[in-house]
């Protein structure tokens, strides 16, 4: 073969496996619907600062949808009557989702300015991105054109959803599947910073850590662990408690949630992971000890990165007229 074959064969084949990057850019709707952007924006900074908690759980909303299927809209999909189909909404790690009624709210008035125009997956990686700056978060680049699905199963979200018991093997496997390495693992872990959770998700290592009921995991500060169970998750049974990722400054955007983990005050056993490779703590070290900015233009490139996972463009999936259906 020529060089100038080779050549065109290795372009068409990075072509190939480029495509689906292609086709998502800044501005897609620029002329489908020129105010989508700015519509949405302004419902974000109208309802995110009289409820600040929604912005993380608007973020864990995207995170959860990109790991399943790429980030297609499909964790928002209900059960139907028809197919009585378990959707990733009920499976165990989304039972605790929050903020399907916000981009319900955010859909109904994109759809009276554009009606079939723009995409439910576009509108849950928007409003992750808005909610965050609103909050004074960083700001990150969101290209759009993201089509969304029409398969939702719970069992693809338990099995590619990794859980806060997580260890760190289980952890890079899950994120190597999408595409994502130990670096984007640690910079993505730091939407920790802000946000809560519930005892249910750390209370084993409070209370049964080996399987033992009364064993607490040693890689748990005992101090923390000693204030977390007398102040917050009284038993092991409370599911109801909800206790701060960051201590002290949950509702706020910084690094404080690293330091943390240095501390070994990670809530979460994939929190504490994170500091038994050697590799992953340097670079923990580097961010808790390096300035907020730096941060900030490091998790804008992850998360540009994660919304670009397993995207649905052109004519594949659909623009669901509400975001909870399929369209008929």
């Amino acid at each position: 073969m020529s060089t100038f074959g080779l050549s065109f064969l290795v372009f068409c084949i990075l072509g190939i496996l480029d495509a689906s990057h292609a086709q998502l850019q800044l501005n897609f709707y620029a002329k489908s619907c020129p105010k989508a952007e700015k519509i949405i924006q302004d419902y974000v900074q109208m309802h995110i600062p009289k409820a600040p908690s929604l912005a993380a759980a608007l973020l864990r909303l995207q995170f959860h949808d990109c790991f399943v299927r790429g980030c297609d809209g499909s964790v928002l999909l209900n059960i139907t009557s028809s197919t009585k189909n378990q959707t990733e909404k009920v499976a165990v790690p989304n039972q605790t989702l929050r903020g399907f009624s916000f981009i319900d709210g955010v859909k109904k008035i994109v759809e009276a300015e554009c009606p079939g125009v723009v995409s439910c997956a576009d509108i849950v990686a928007l409003v992750a991105r808005d909610s965050v700056l609103v909050t004074g978060g960083p700001y990150w680049n969101v290209p759009t054109g993201r089509r969304d699905g029409k398969i939702s199963n719970a069992s693809e979200a338990l099995a590619n959803i990794p859980p806060p018991t997580s260890n760190l093997s289980s952890l890079q496997t899950s994120f190597a599947n999408k595409g994502l390495d130990l670096k984007d693992l640690v910079l993505l872990s730091g939407a920790h910073t802000i946000g809560v959770s519930h005892c249910s998700s750390f209370s084993t290592r409070l209370y049964n850590f080996t399987g033992v009921l009364g064993t607490q995991d040693p890689s748990l500060d005992g101090e923390y662990a000693a204030n977390l169970k007398t102040r917050k998750c009284k038993s092991i049974n409370d599911n109801t408690t909800i206790v701060e990722m960051d201590p002290g400054s949950f509702r706020t955007f910084d690094l404080s949630y690293y330091k943390l983990l240095l501390e070994r005050r990670g809530l979460f056993q994939s929190d504490a992971a994170l500091t038994t490779s050697a590799t992953a703590k340097s670079f923990i070290n580097q961010l808790a000890q390096g300035s907020l900015k730096e941060f900030n233009v490091e998790f804008a490139k992850v998360m540009e990165k994660m919304g670009r996972i397993e995207v649905k463009t052109g004519s594949a999936g659909e623009i669901r007229k509400q975001c909870a259906l399929v369209n008929n």
